[in-house]
């Protein structure tokens, strides 16, 4: 019962780390850059339309919202969601970069009725070519373009250190508790290119996927990466029906007050969470009744997915879902 002994400082702690437990530093998820051939009306128009249409796919947690009724008709009025826009020359020529006021993004996303288990994080891009070099942003364009058309932004590798990718491609928790550290995500997709080919594993809140792919050139190759790693994250993460859910999370791996304050930070920030209230705890672990707006499974590994806590395969008695908490 040391996590209940624990508790009683837990809204000192909350408040004092809020600020470094949320530190952002990427781009708006409502700013999107969209390539135009020149400065026309009819381009600006149309990439106002493109880029609404990313951004709602994002805001929407990747779903594919072109289906629901209203969607074509808001991207045609685009233009009256854009807060601000600018012109800029990229080394792949002209582009213009958009953001949209997020409060009608958000509106707009209920009014076309998706449940939506939040914002995805990027996902972490480590692939390398045939000669075991780790590939960086100009060279994975493709994949980053075909994955940003599907509302899914990507991170590159920095200089440092990267755990081995045996590990991670075996979701090891300390290696994904690292990743998460440097690049606040737990989606990572490892990548080694071959001849005509590449063999995948995409990571998502600590479960592996793995395929084969193979194309005609690089681009066909990495154009189709782009989409089948967005289509797997969907089924993995994307809402399942409609409708508000509750039942119980059981959370392991929480070894401090500071812990248990972060876990209800993160719960209290997530859109899809609507109520957390404790059960019981024992050992390093807590028991928490949940009412949220998507399914429990789904909110689980949307959870996972943000790089915080890793899916168990372990169930624990009386939960509906099973989480670790990463350190």
């Amino acid at each position: 019962m040391r996590l209940f002994r624990l508790l009683t400082v837990t809204l000192l702690l909350i408040i004092a780390a809020r600020a470094p437990l949320h530190a952002q530093d990427s781009a708006s998820p409502y700013a999107v850059v969209v390539p135009v051939a020149d400065t026309s009306d009819a381009q600006r128009d149309q990439a106002f339309s493109t880029g609404l249409g990313q951004v709602l796919a994002r805001v929407a947690g990747g779903q594919d919202l072109r289906d629901h009724d209203g969607y074509g008709e808001a991207l045609g009025k685009a233009a009256s969601m854009v807060q601000k826009f600018q012109y800029q020359r990229a080394d792949t020529g002209l582009v213009l970069n958009v953001e949209f006021e997020p409060g009608s993004v958000r509106q707009l996303v209920s009014r076309l009725g998706v449940a939506s288990a939040g914002i995805k994080p990027p996902v972490l891009l480590l692939v390398r070519d045939a000669d075991g070099q780790l590939l960086g942003r100009e060279a994975l364009s493709e994949l980053a373009t075909a994955a940003a058309a599907r509302g899914t932004d990507v991170a590159y590798p920095r200089d440092g250190n990267l755990p081995e990718a045996a590990d991670l491609a075996a979701a090891d928790p300390a290696a994904l508790a690292a990743i998460n550290q440097d690049y606040h995500t737990g989606l990572v997709l490892l990548g080694q290119l071959r001849e005509n080919g590449a063999d995948w594993t995409l990571v998502s809140g600590g479960q592996p996927q793995q395929w084969h792919g193979r194309g005609a050139d690089r681009q066909t190759l990495l154009d189709e990466a782009g989409n089948s790693m967005v289509d797997r994250i969907g089924h993995k993460l994307n809402v399942i029906g409609a409708g508000p859910s509750e039942g119980t999370l059981w959370v392991s791996g929480l070894d401090s007050a500071l812990d248990y304050a972060g876990l209800m930070e993160m719960l209290d920030e997530d859109p899809a969470v609507q109520q957390a209230n404790a059960l019981e705890a024992h050992d390093d672990g807590v028991l928490l009744h949940v009412k949220a707006g998507v399914p429990m499974d789904a909110l689980a590994a949307n959870l996972a997915a943000a790089g915080r806590v890793l899916l168990q395969d372990t169930p624990h008695d009386g939960a509906d879902v099973n989480l670790r908490w990463l350190h």
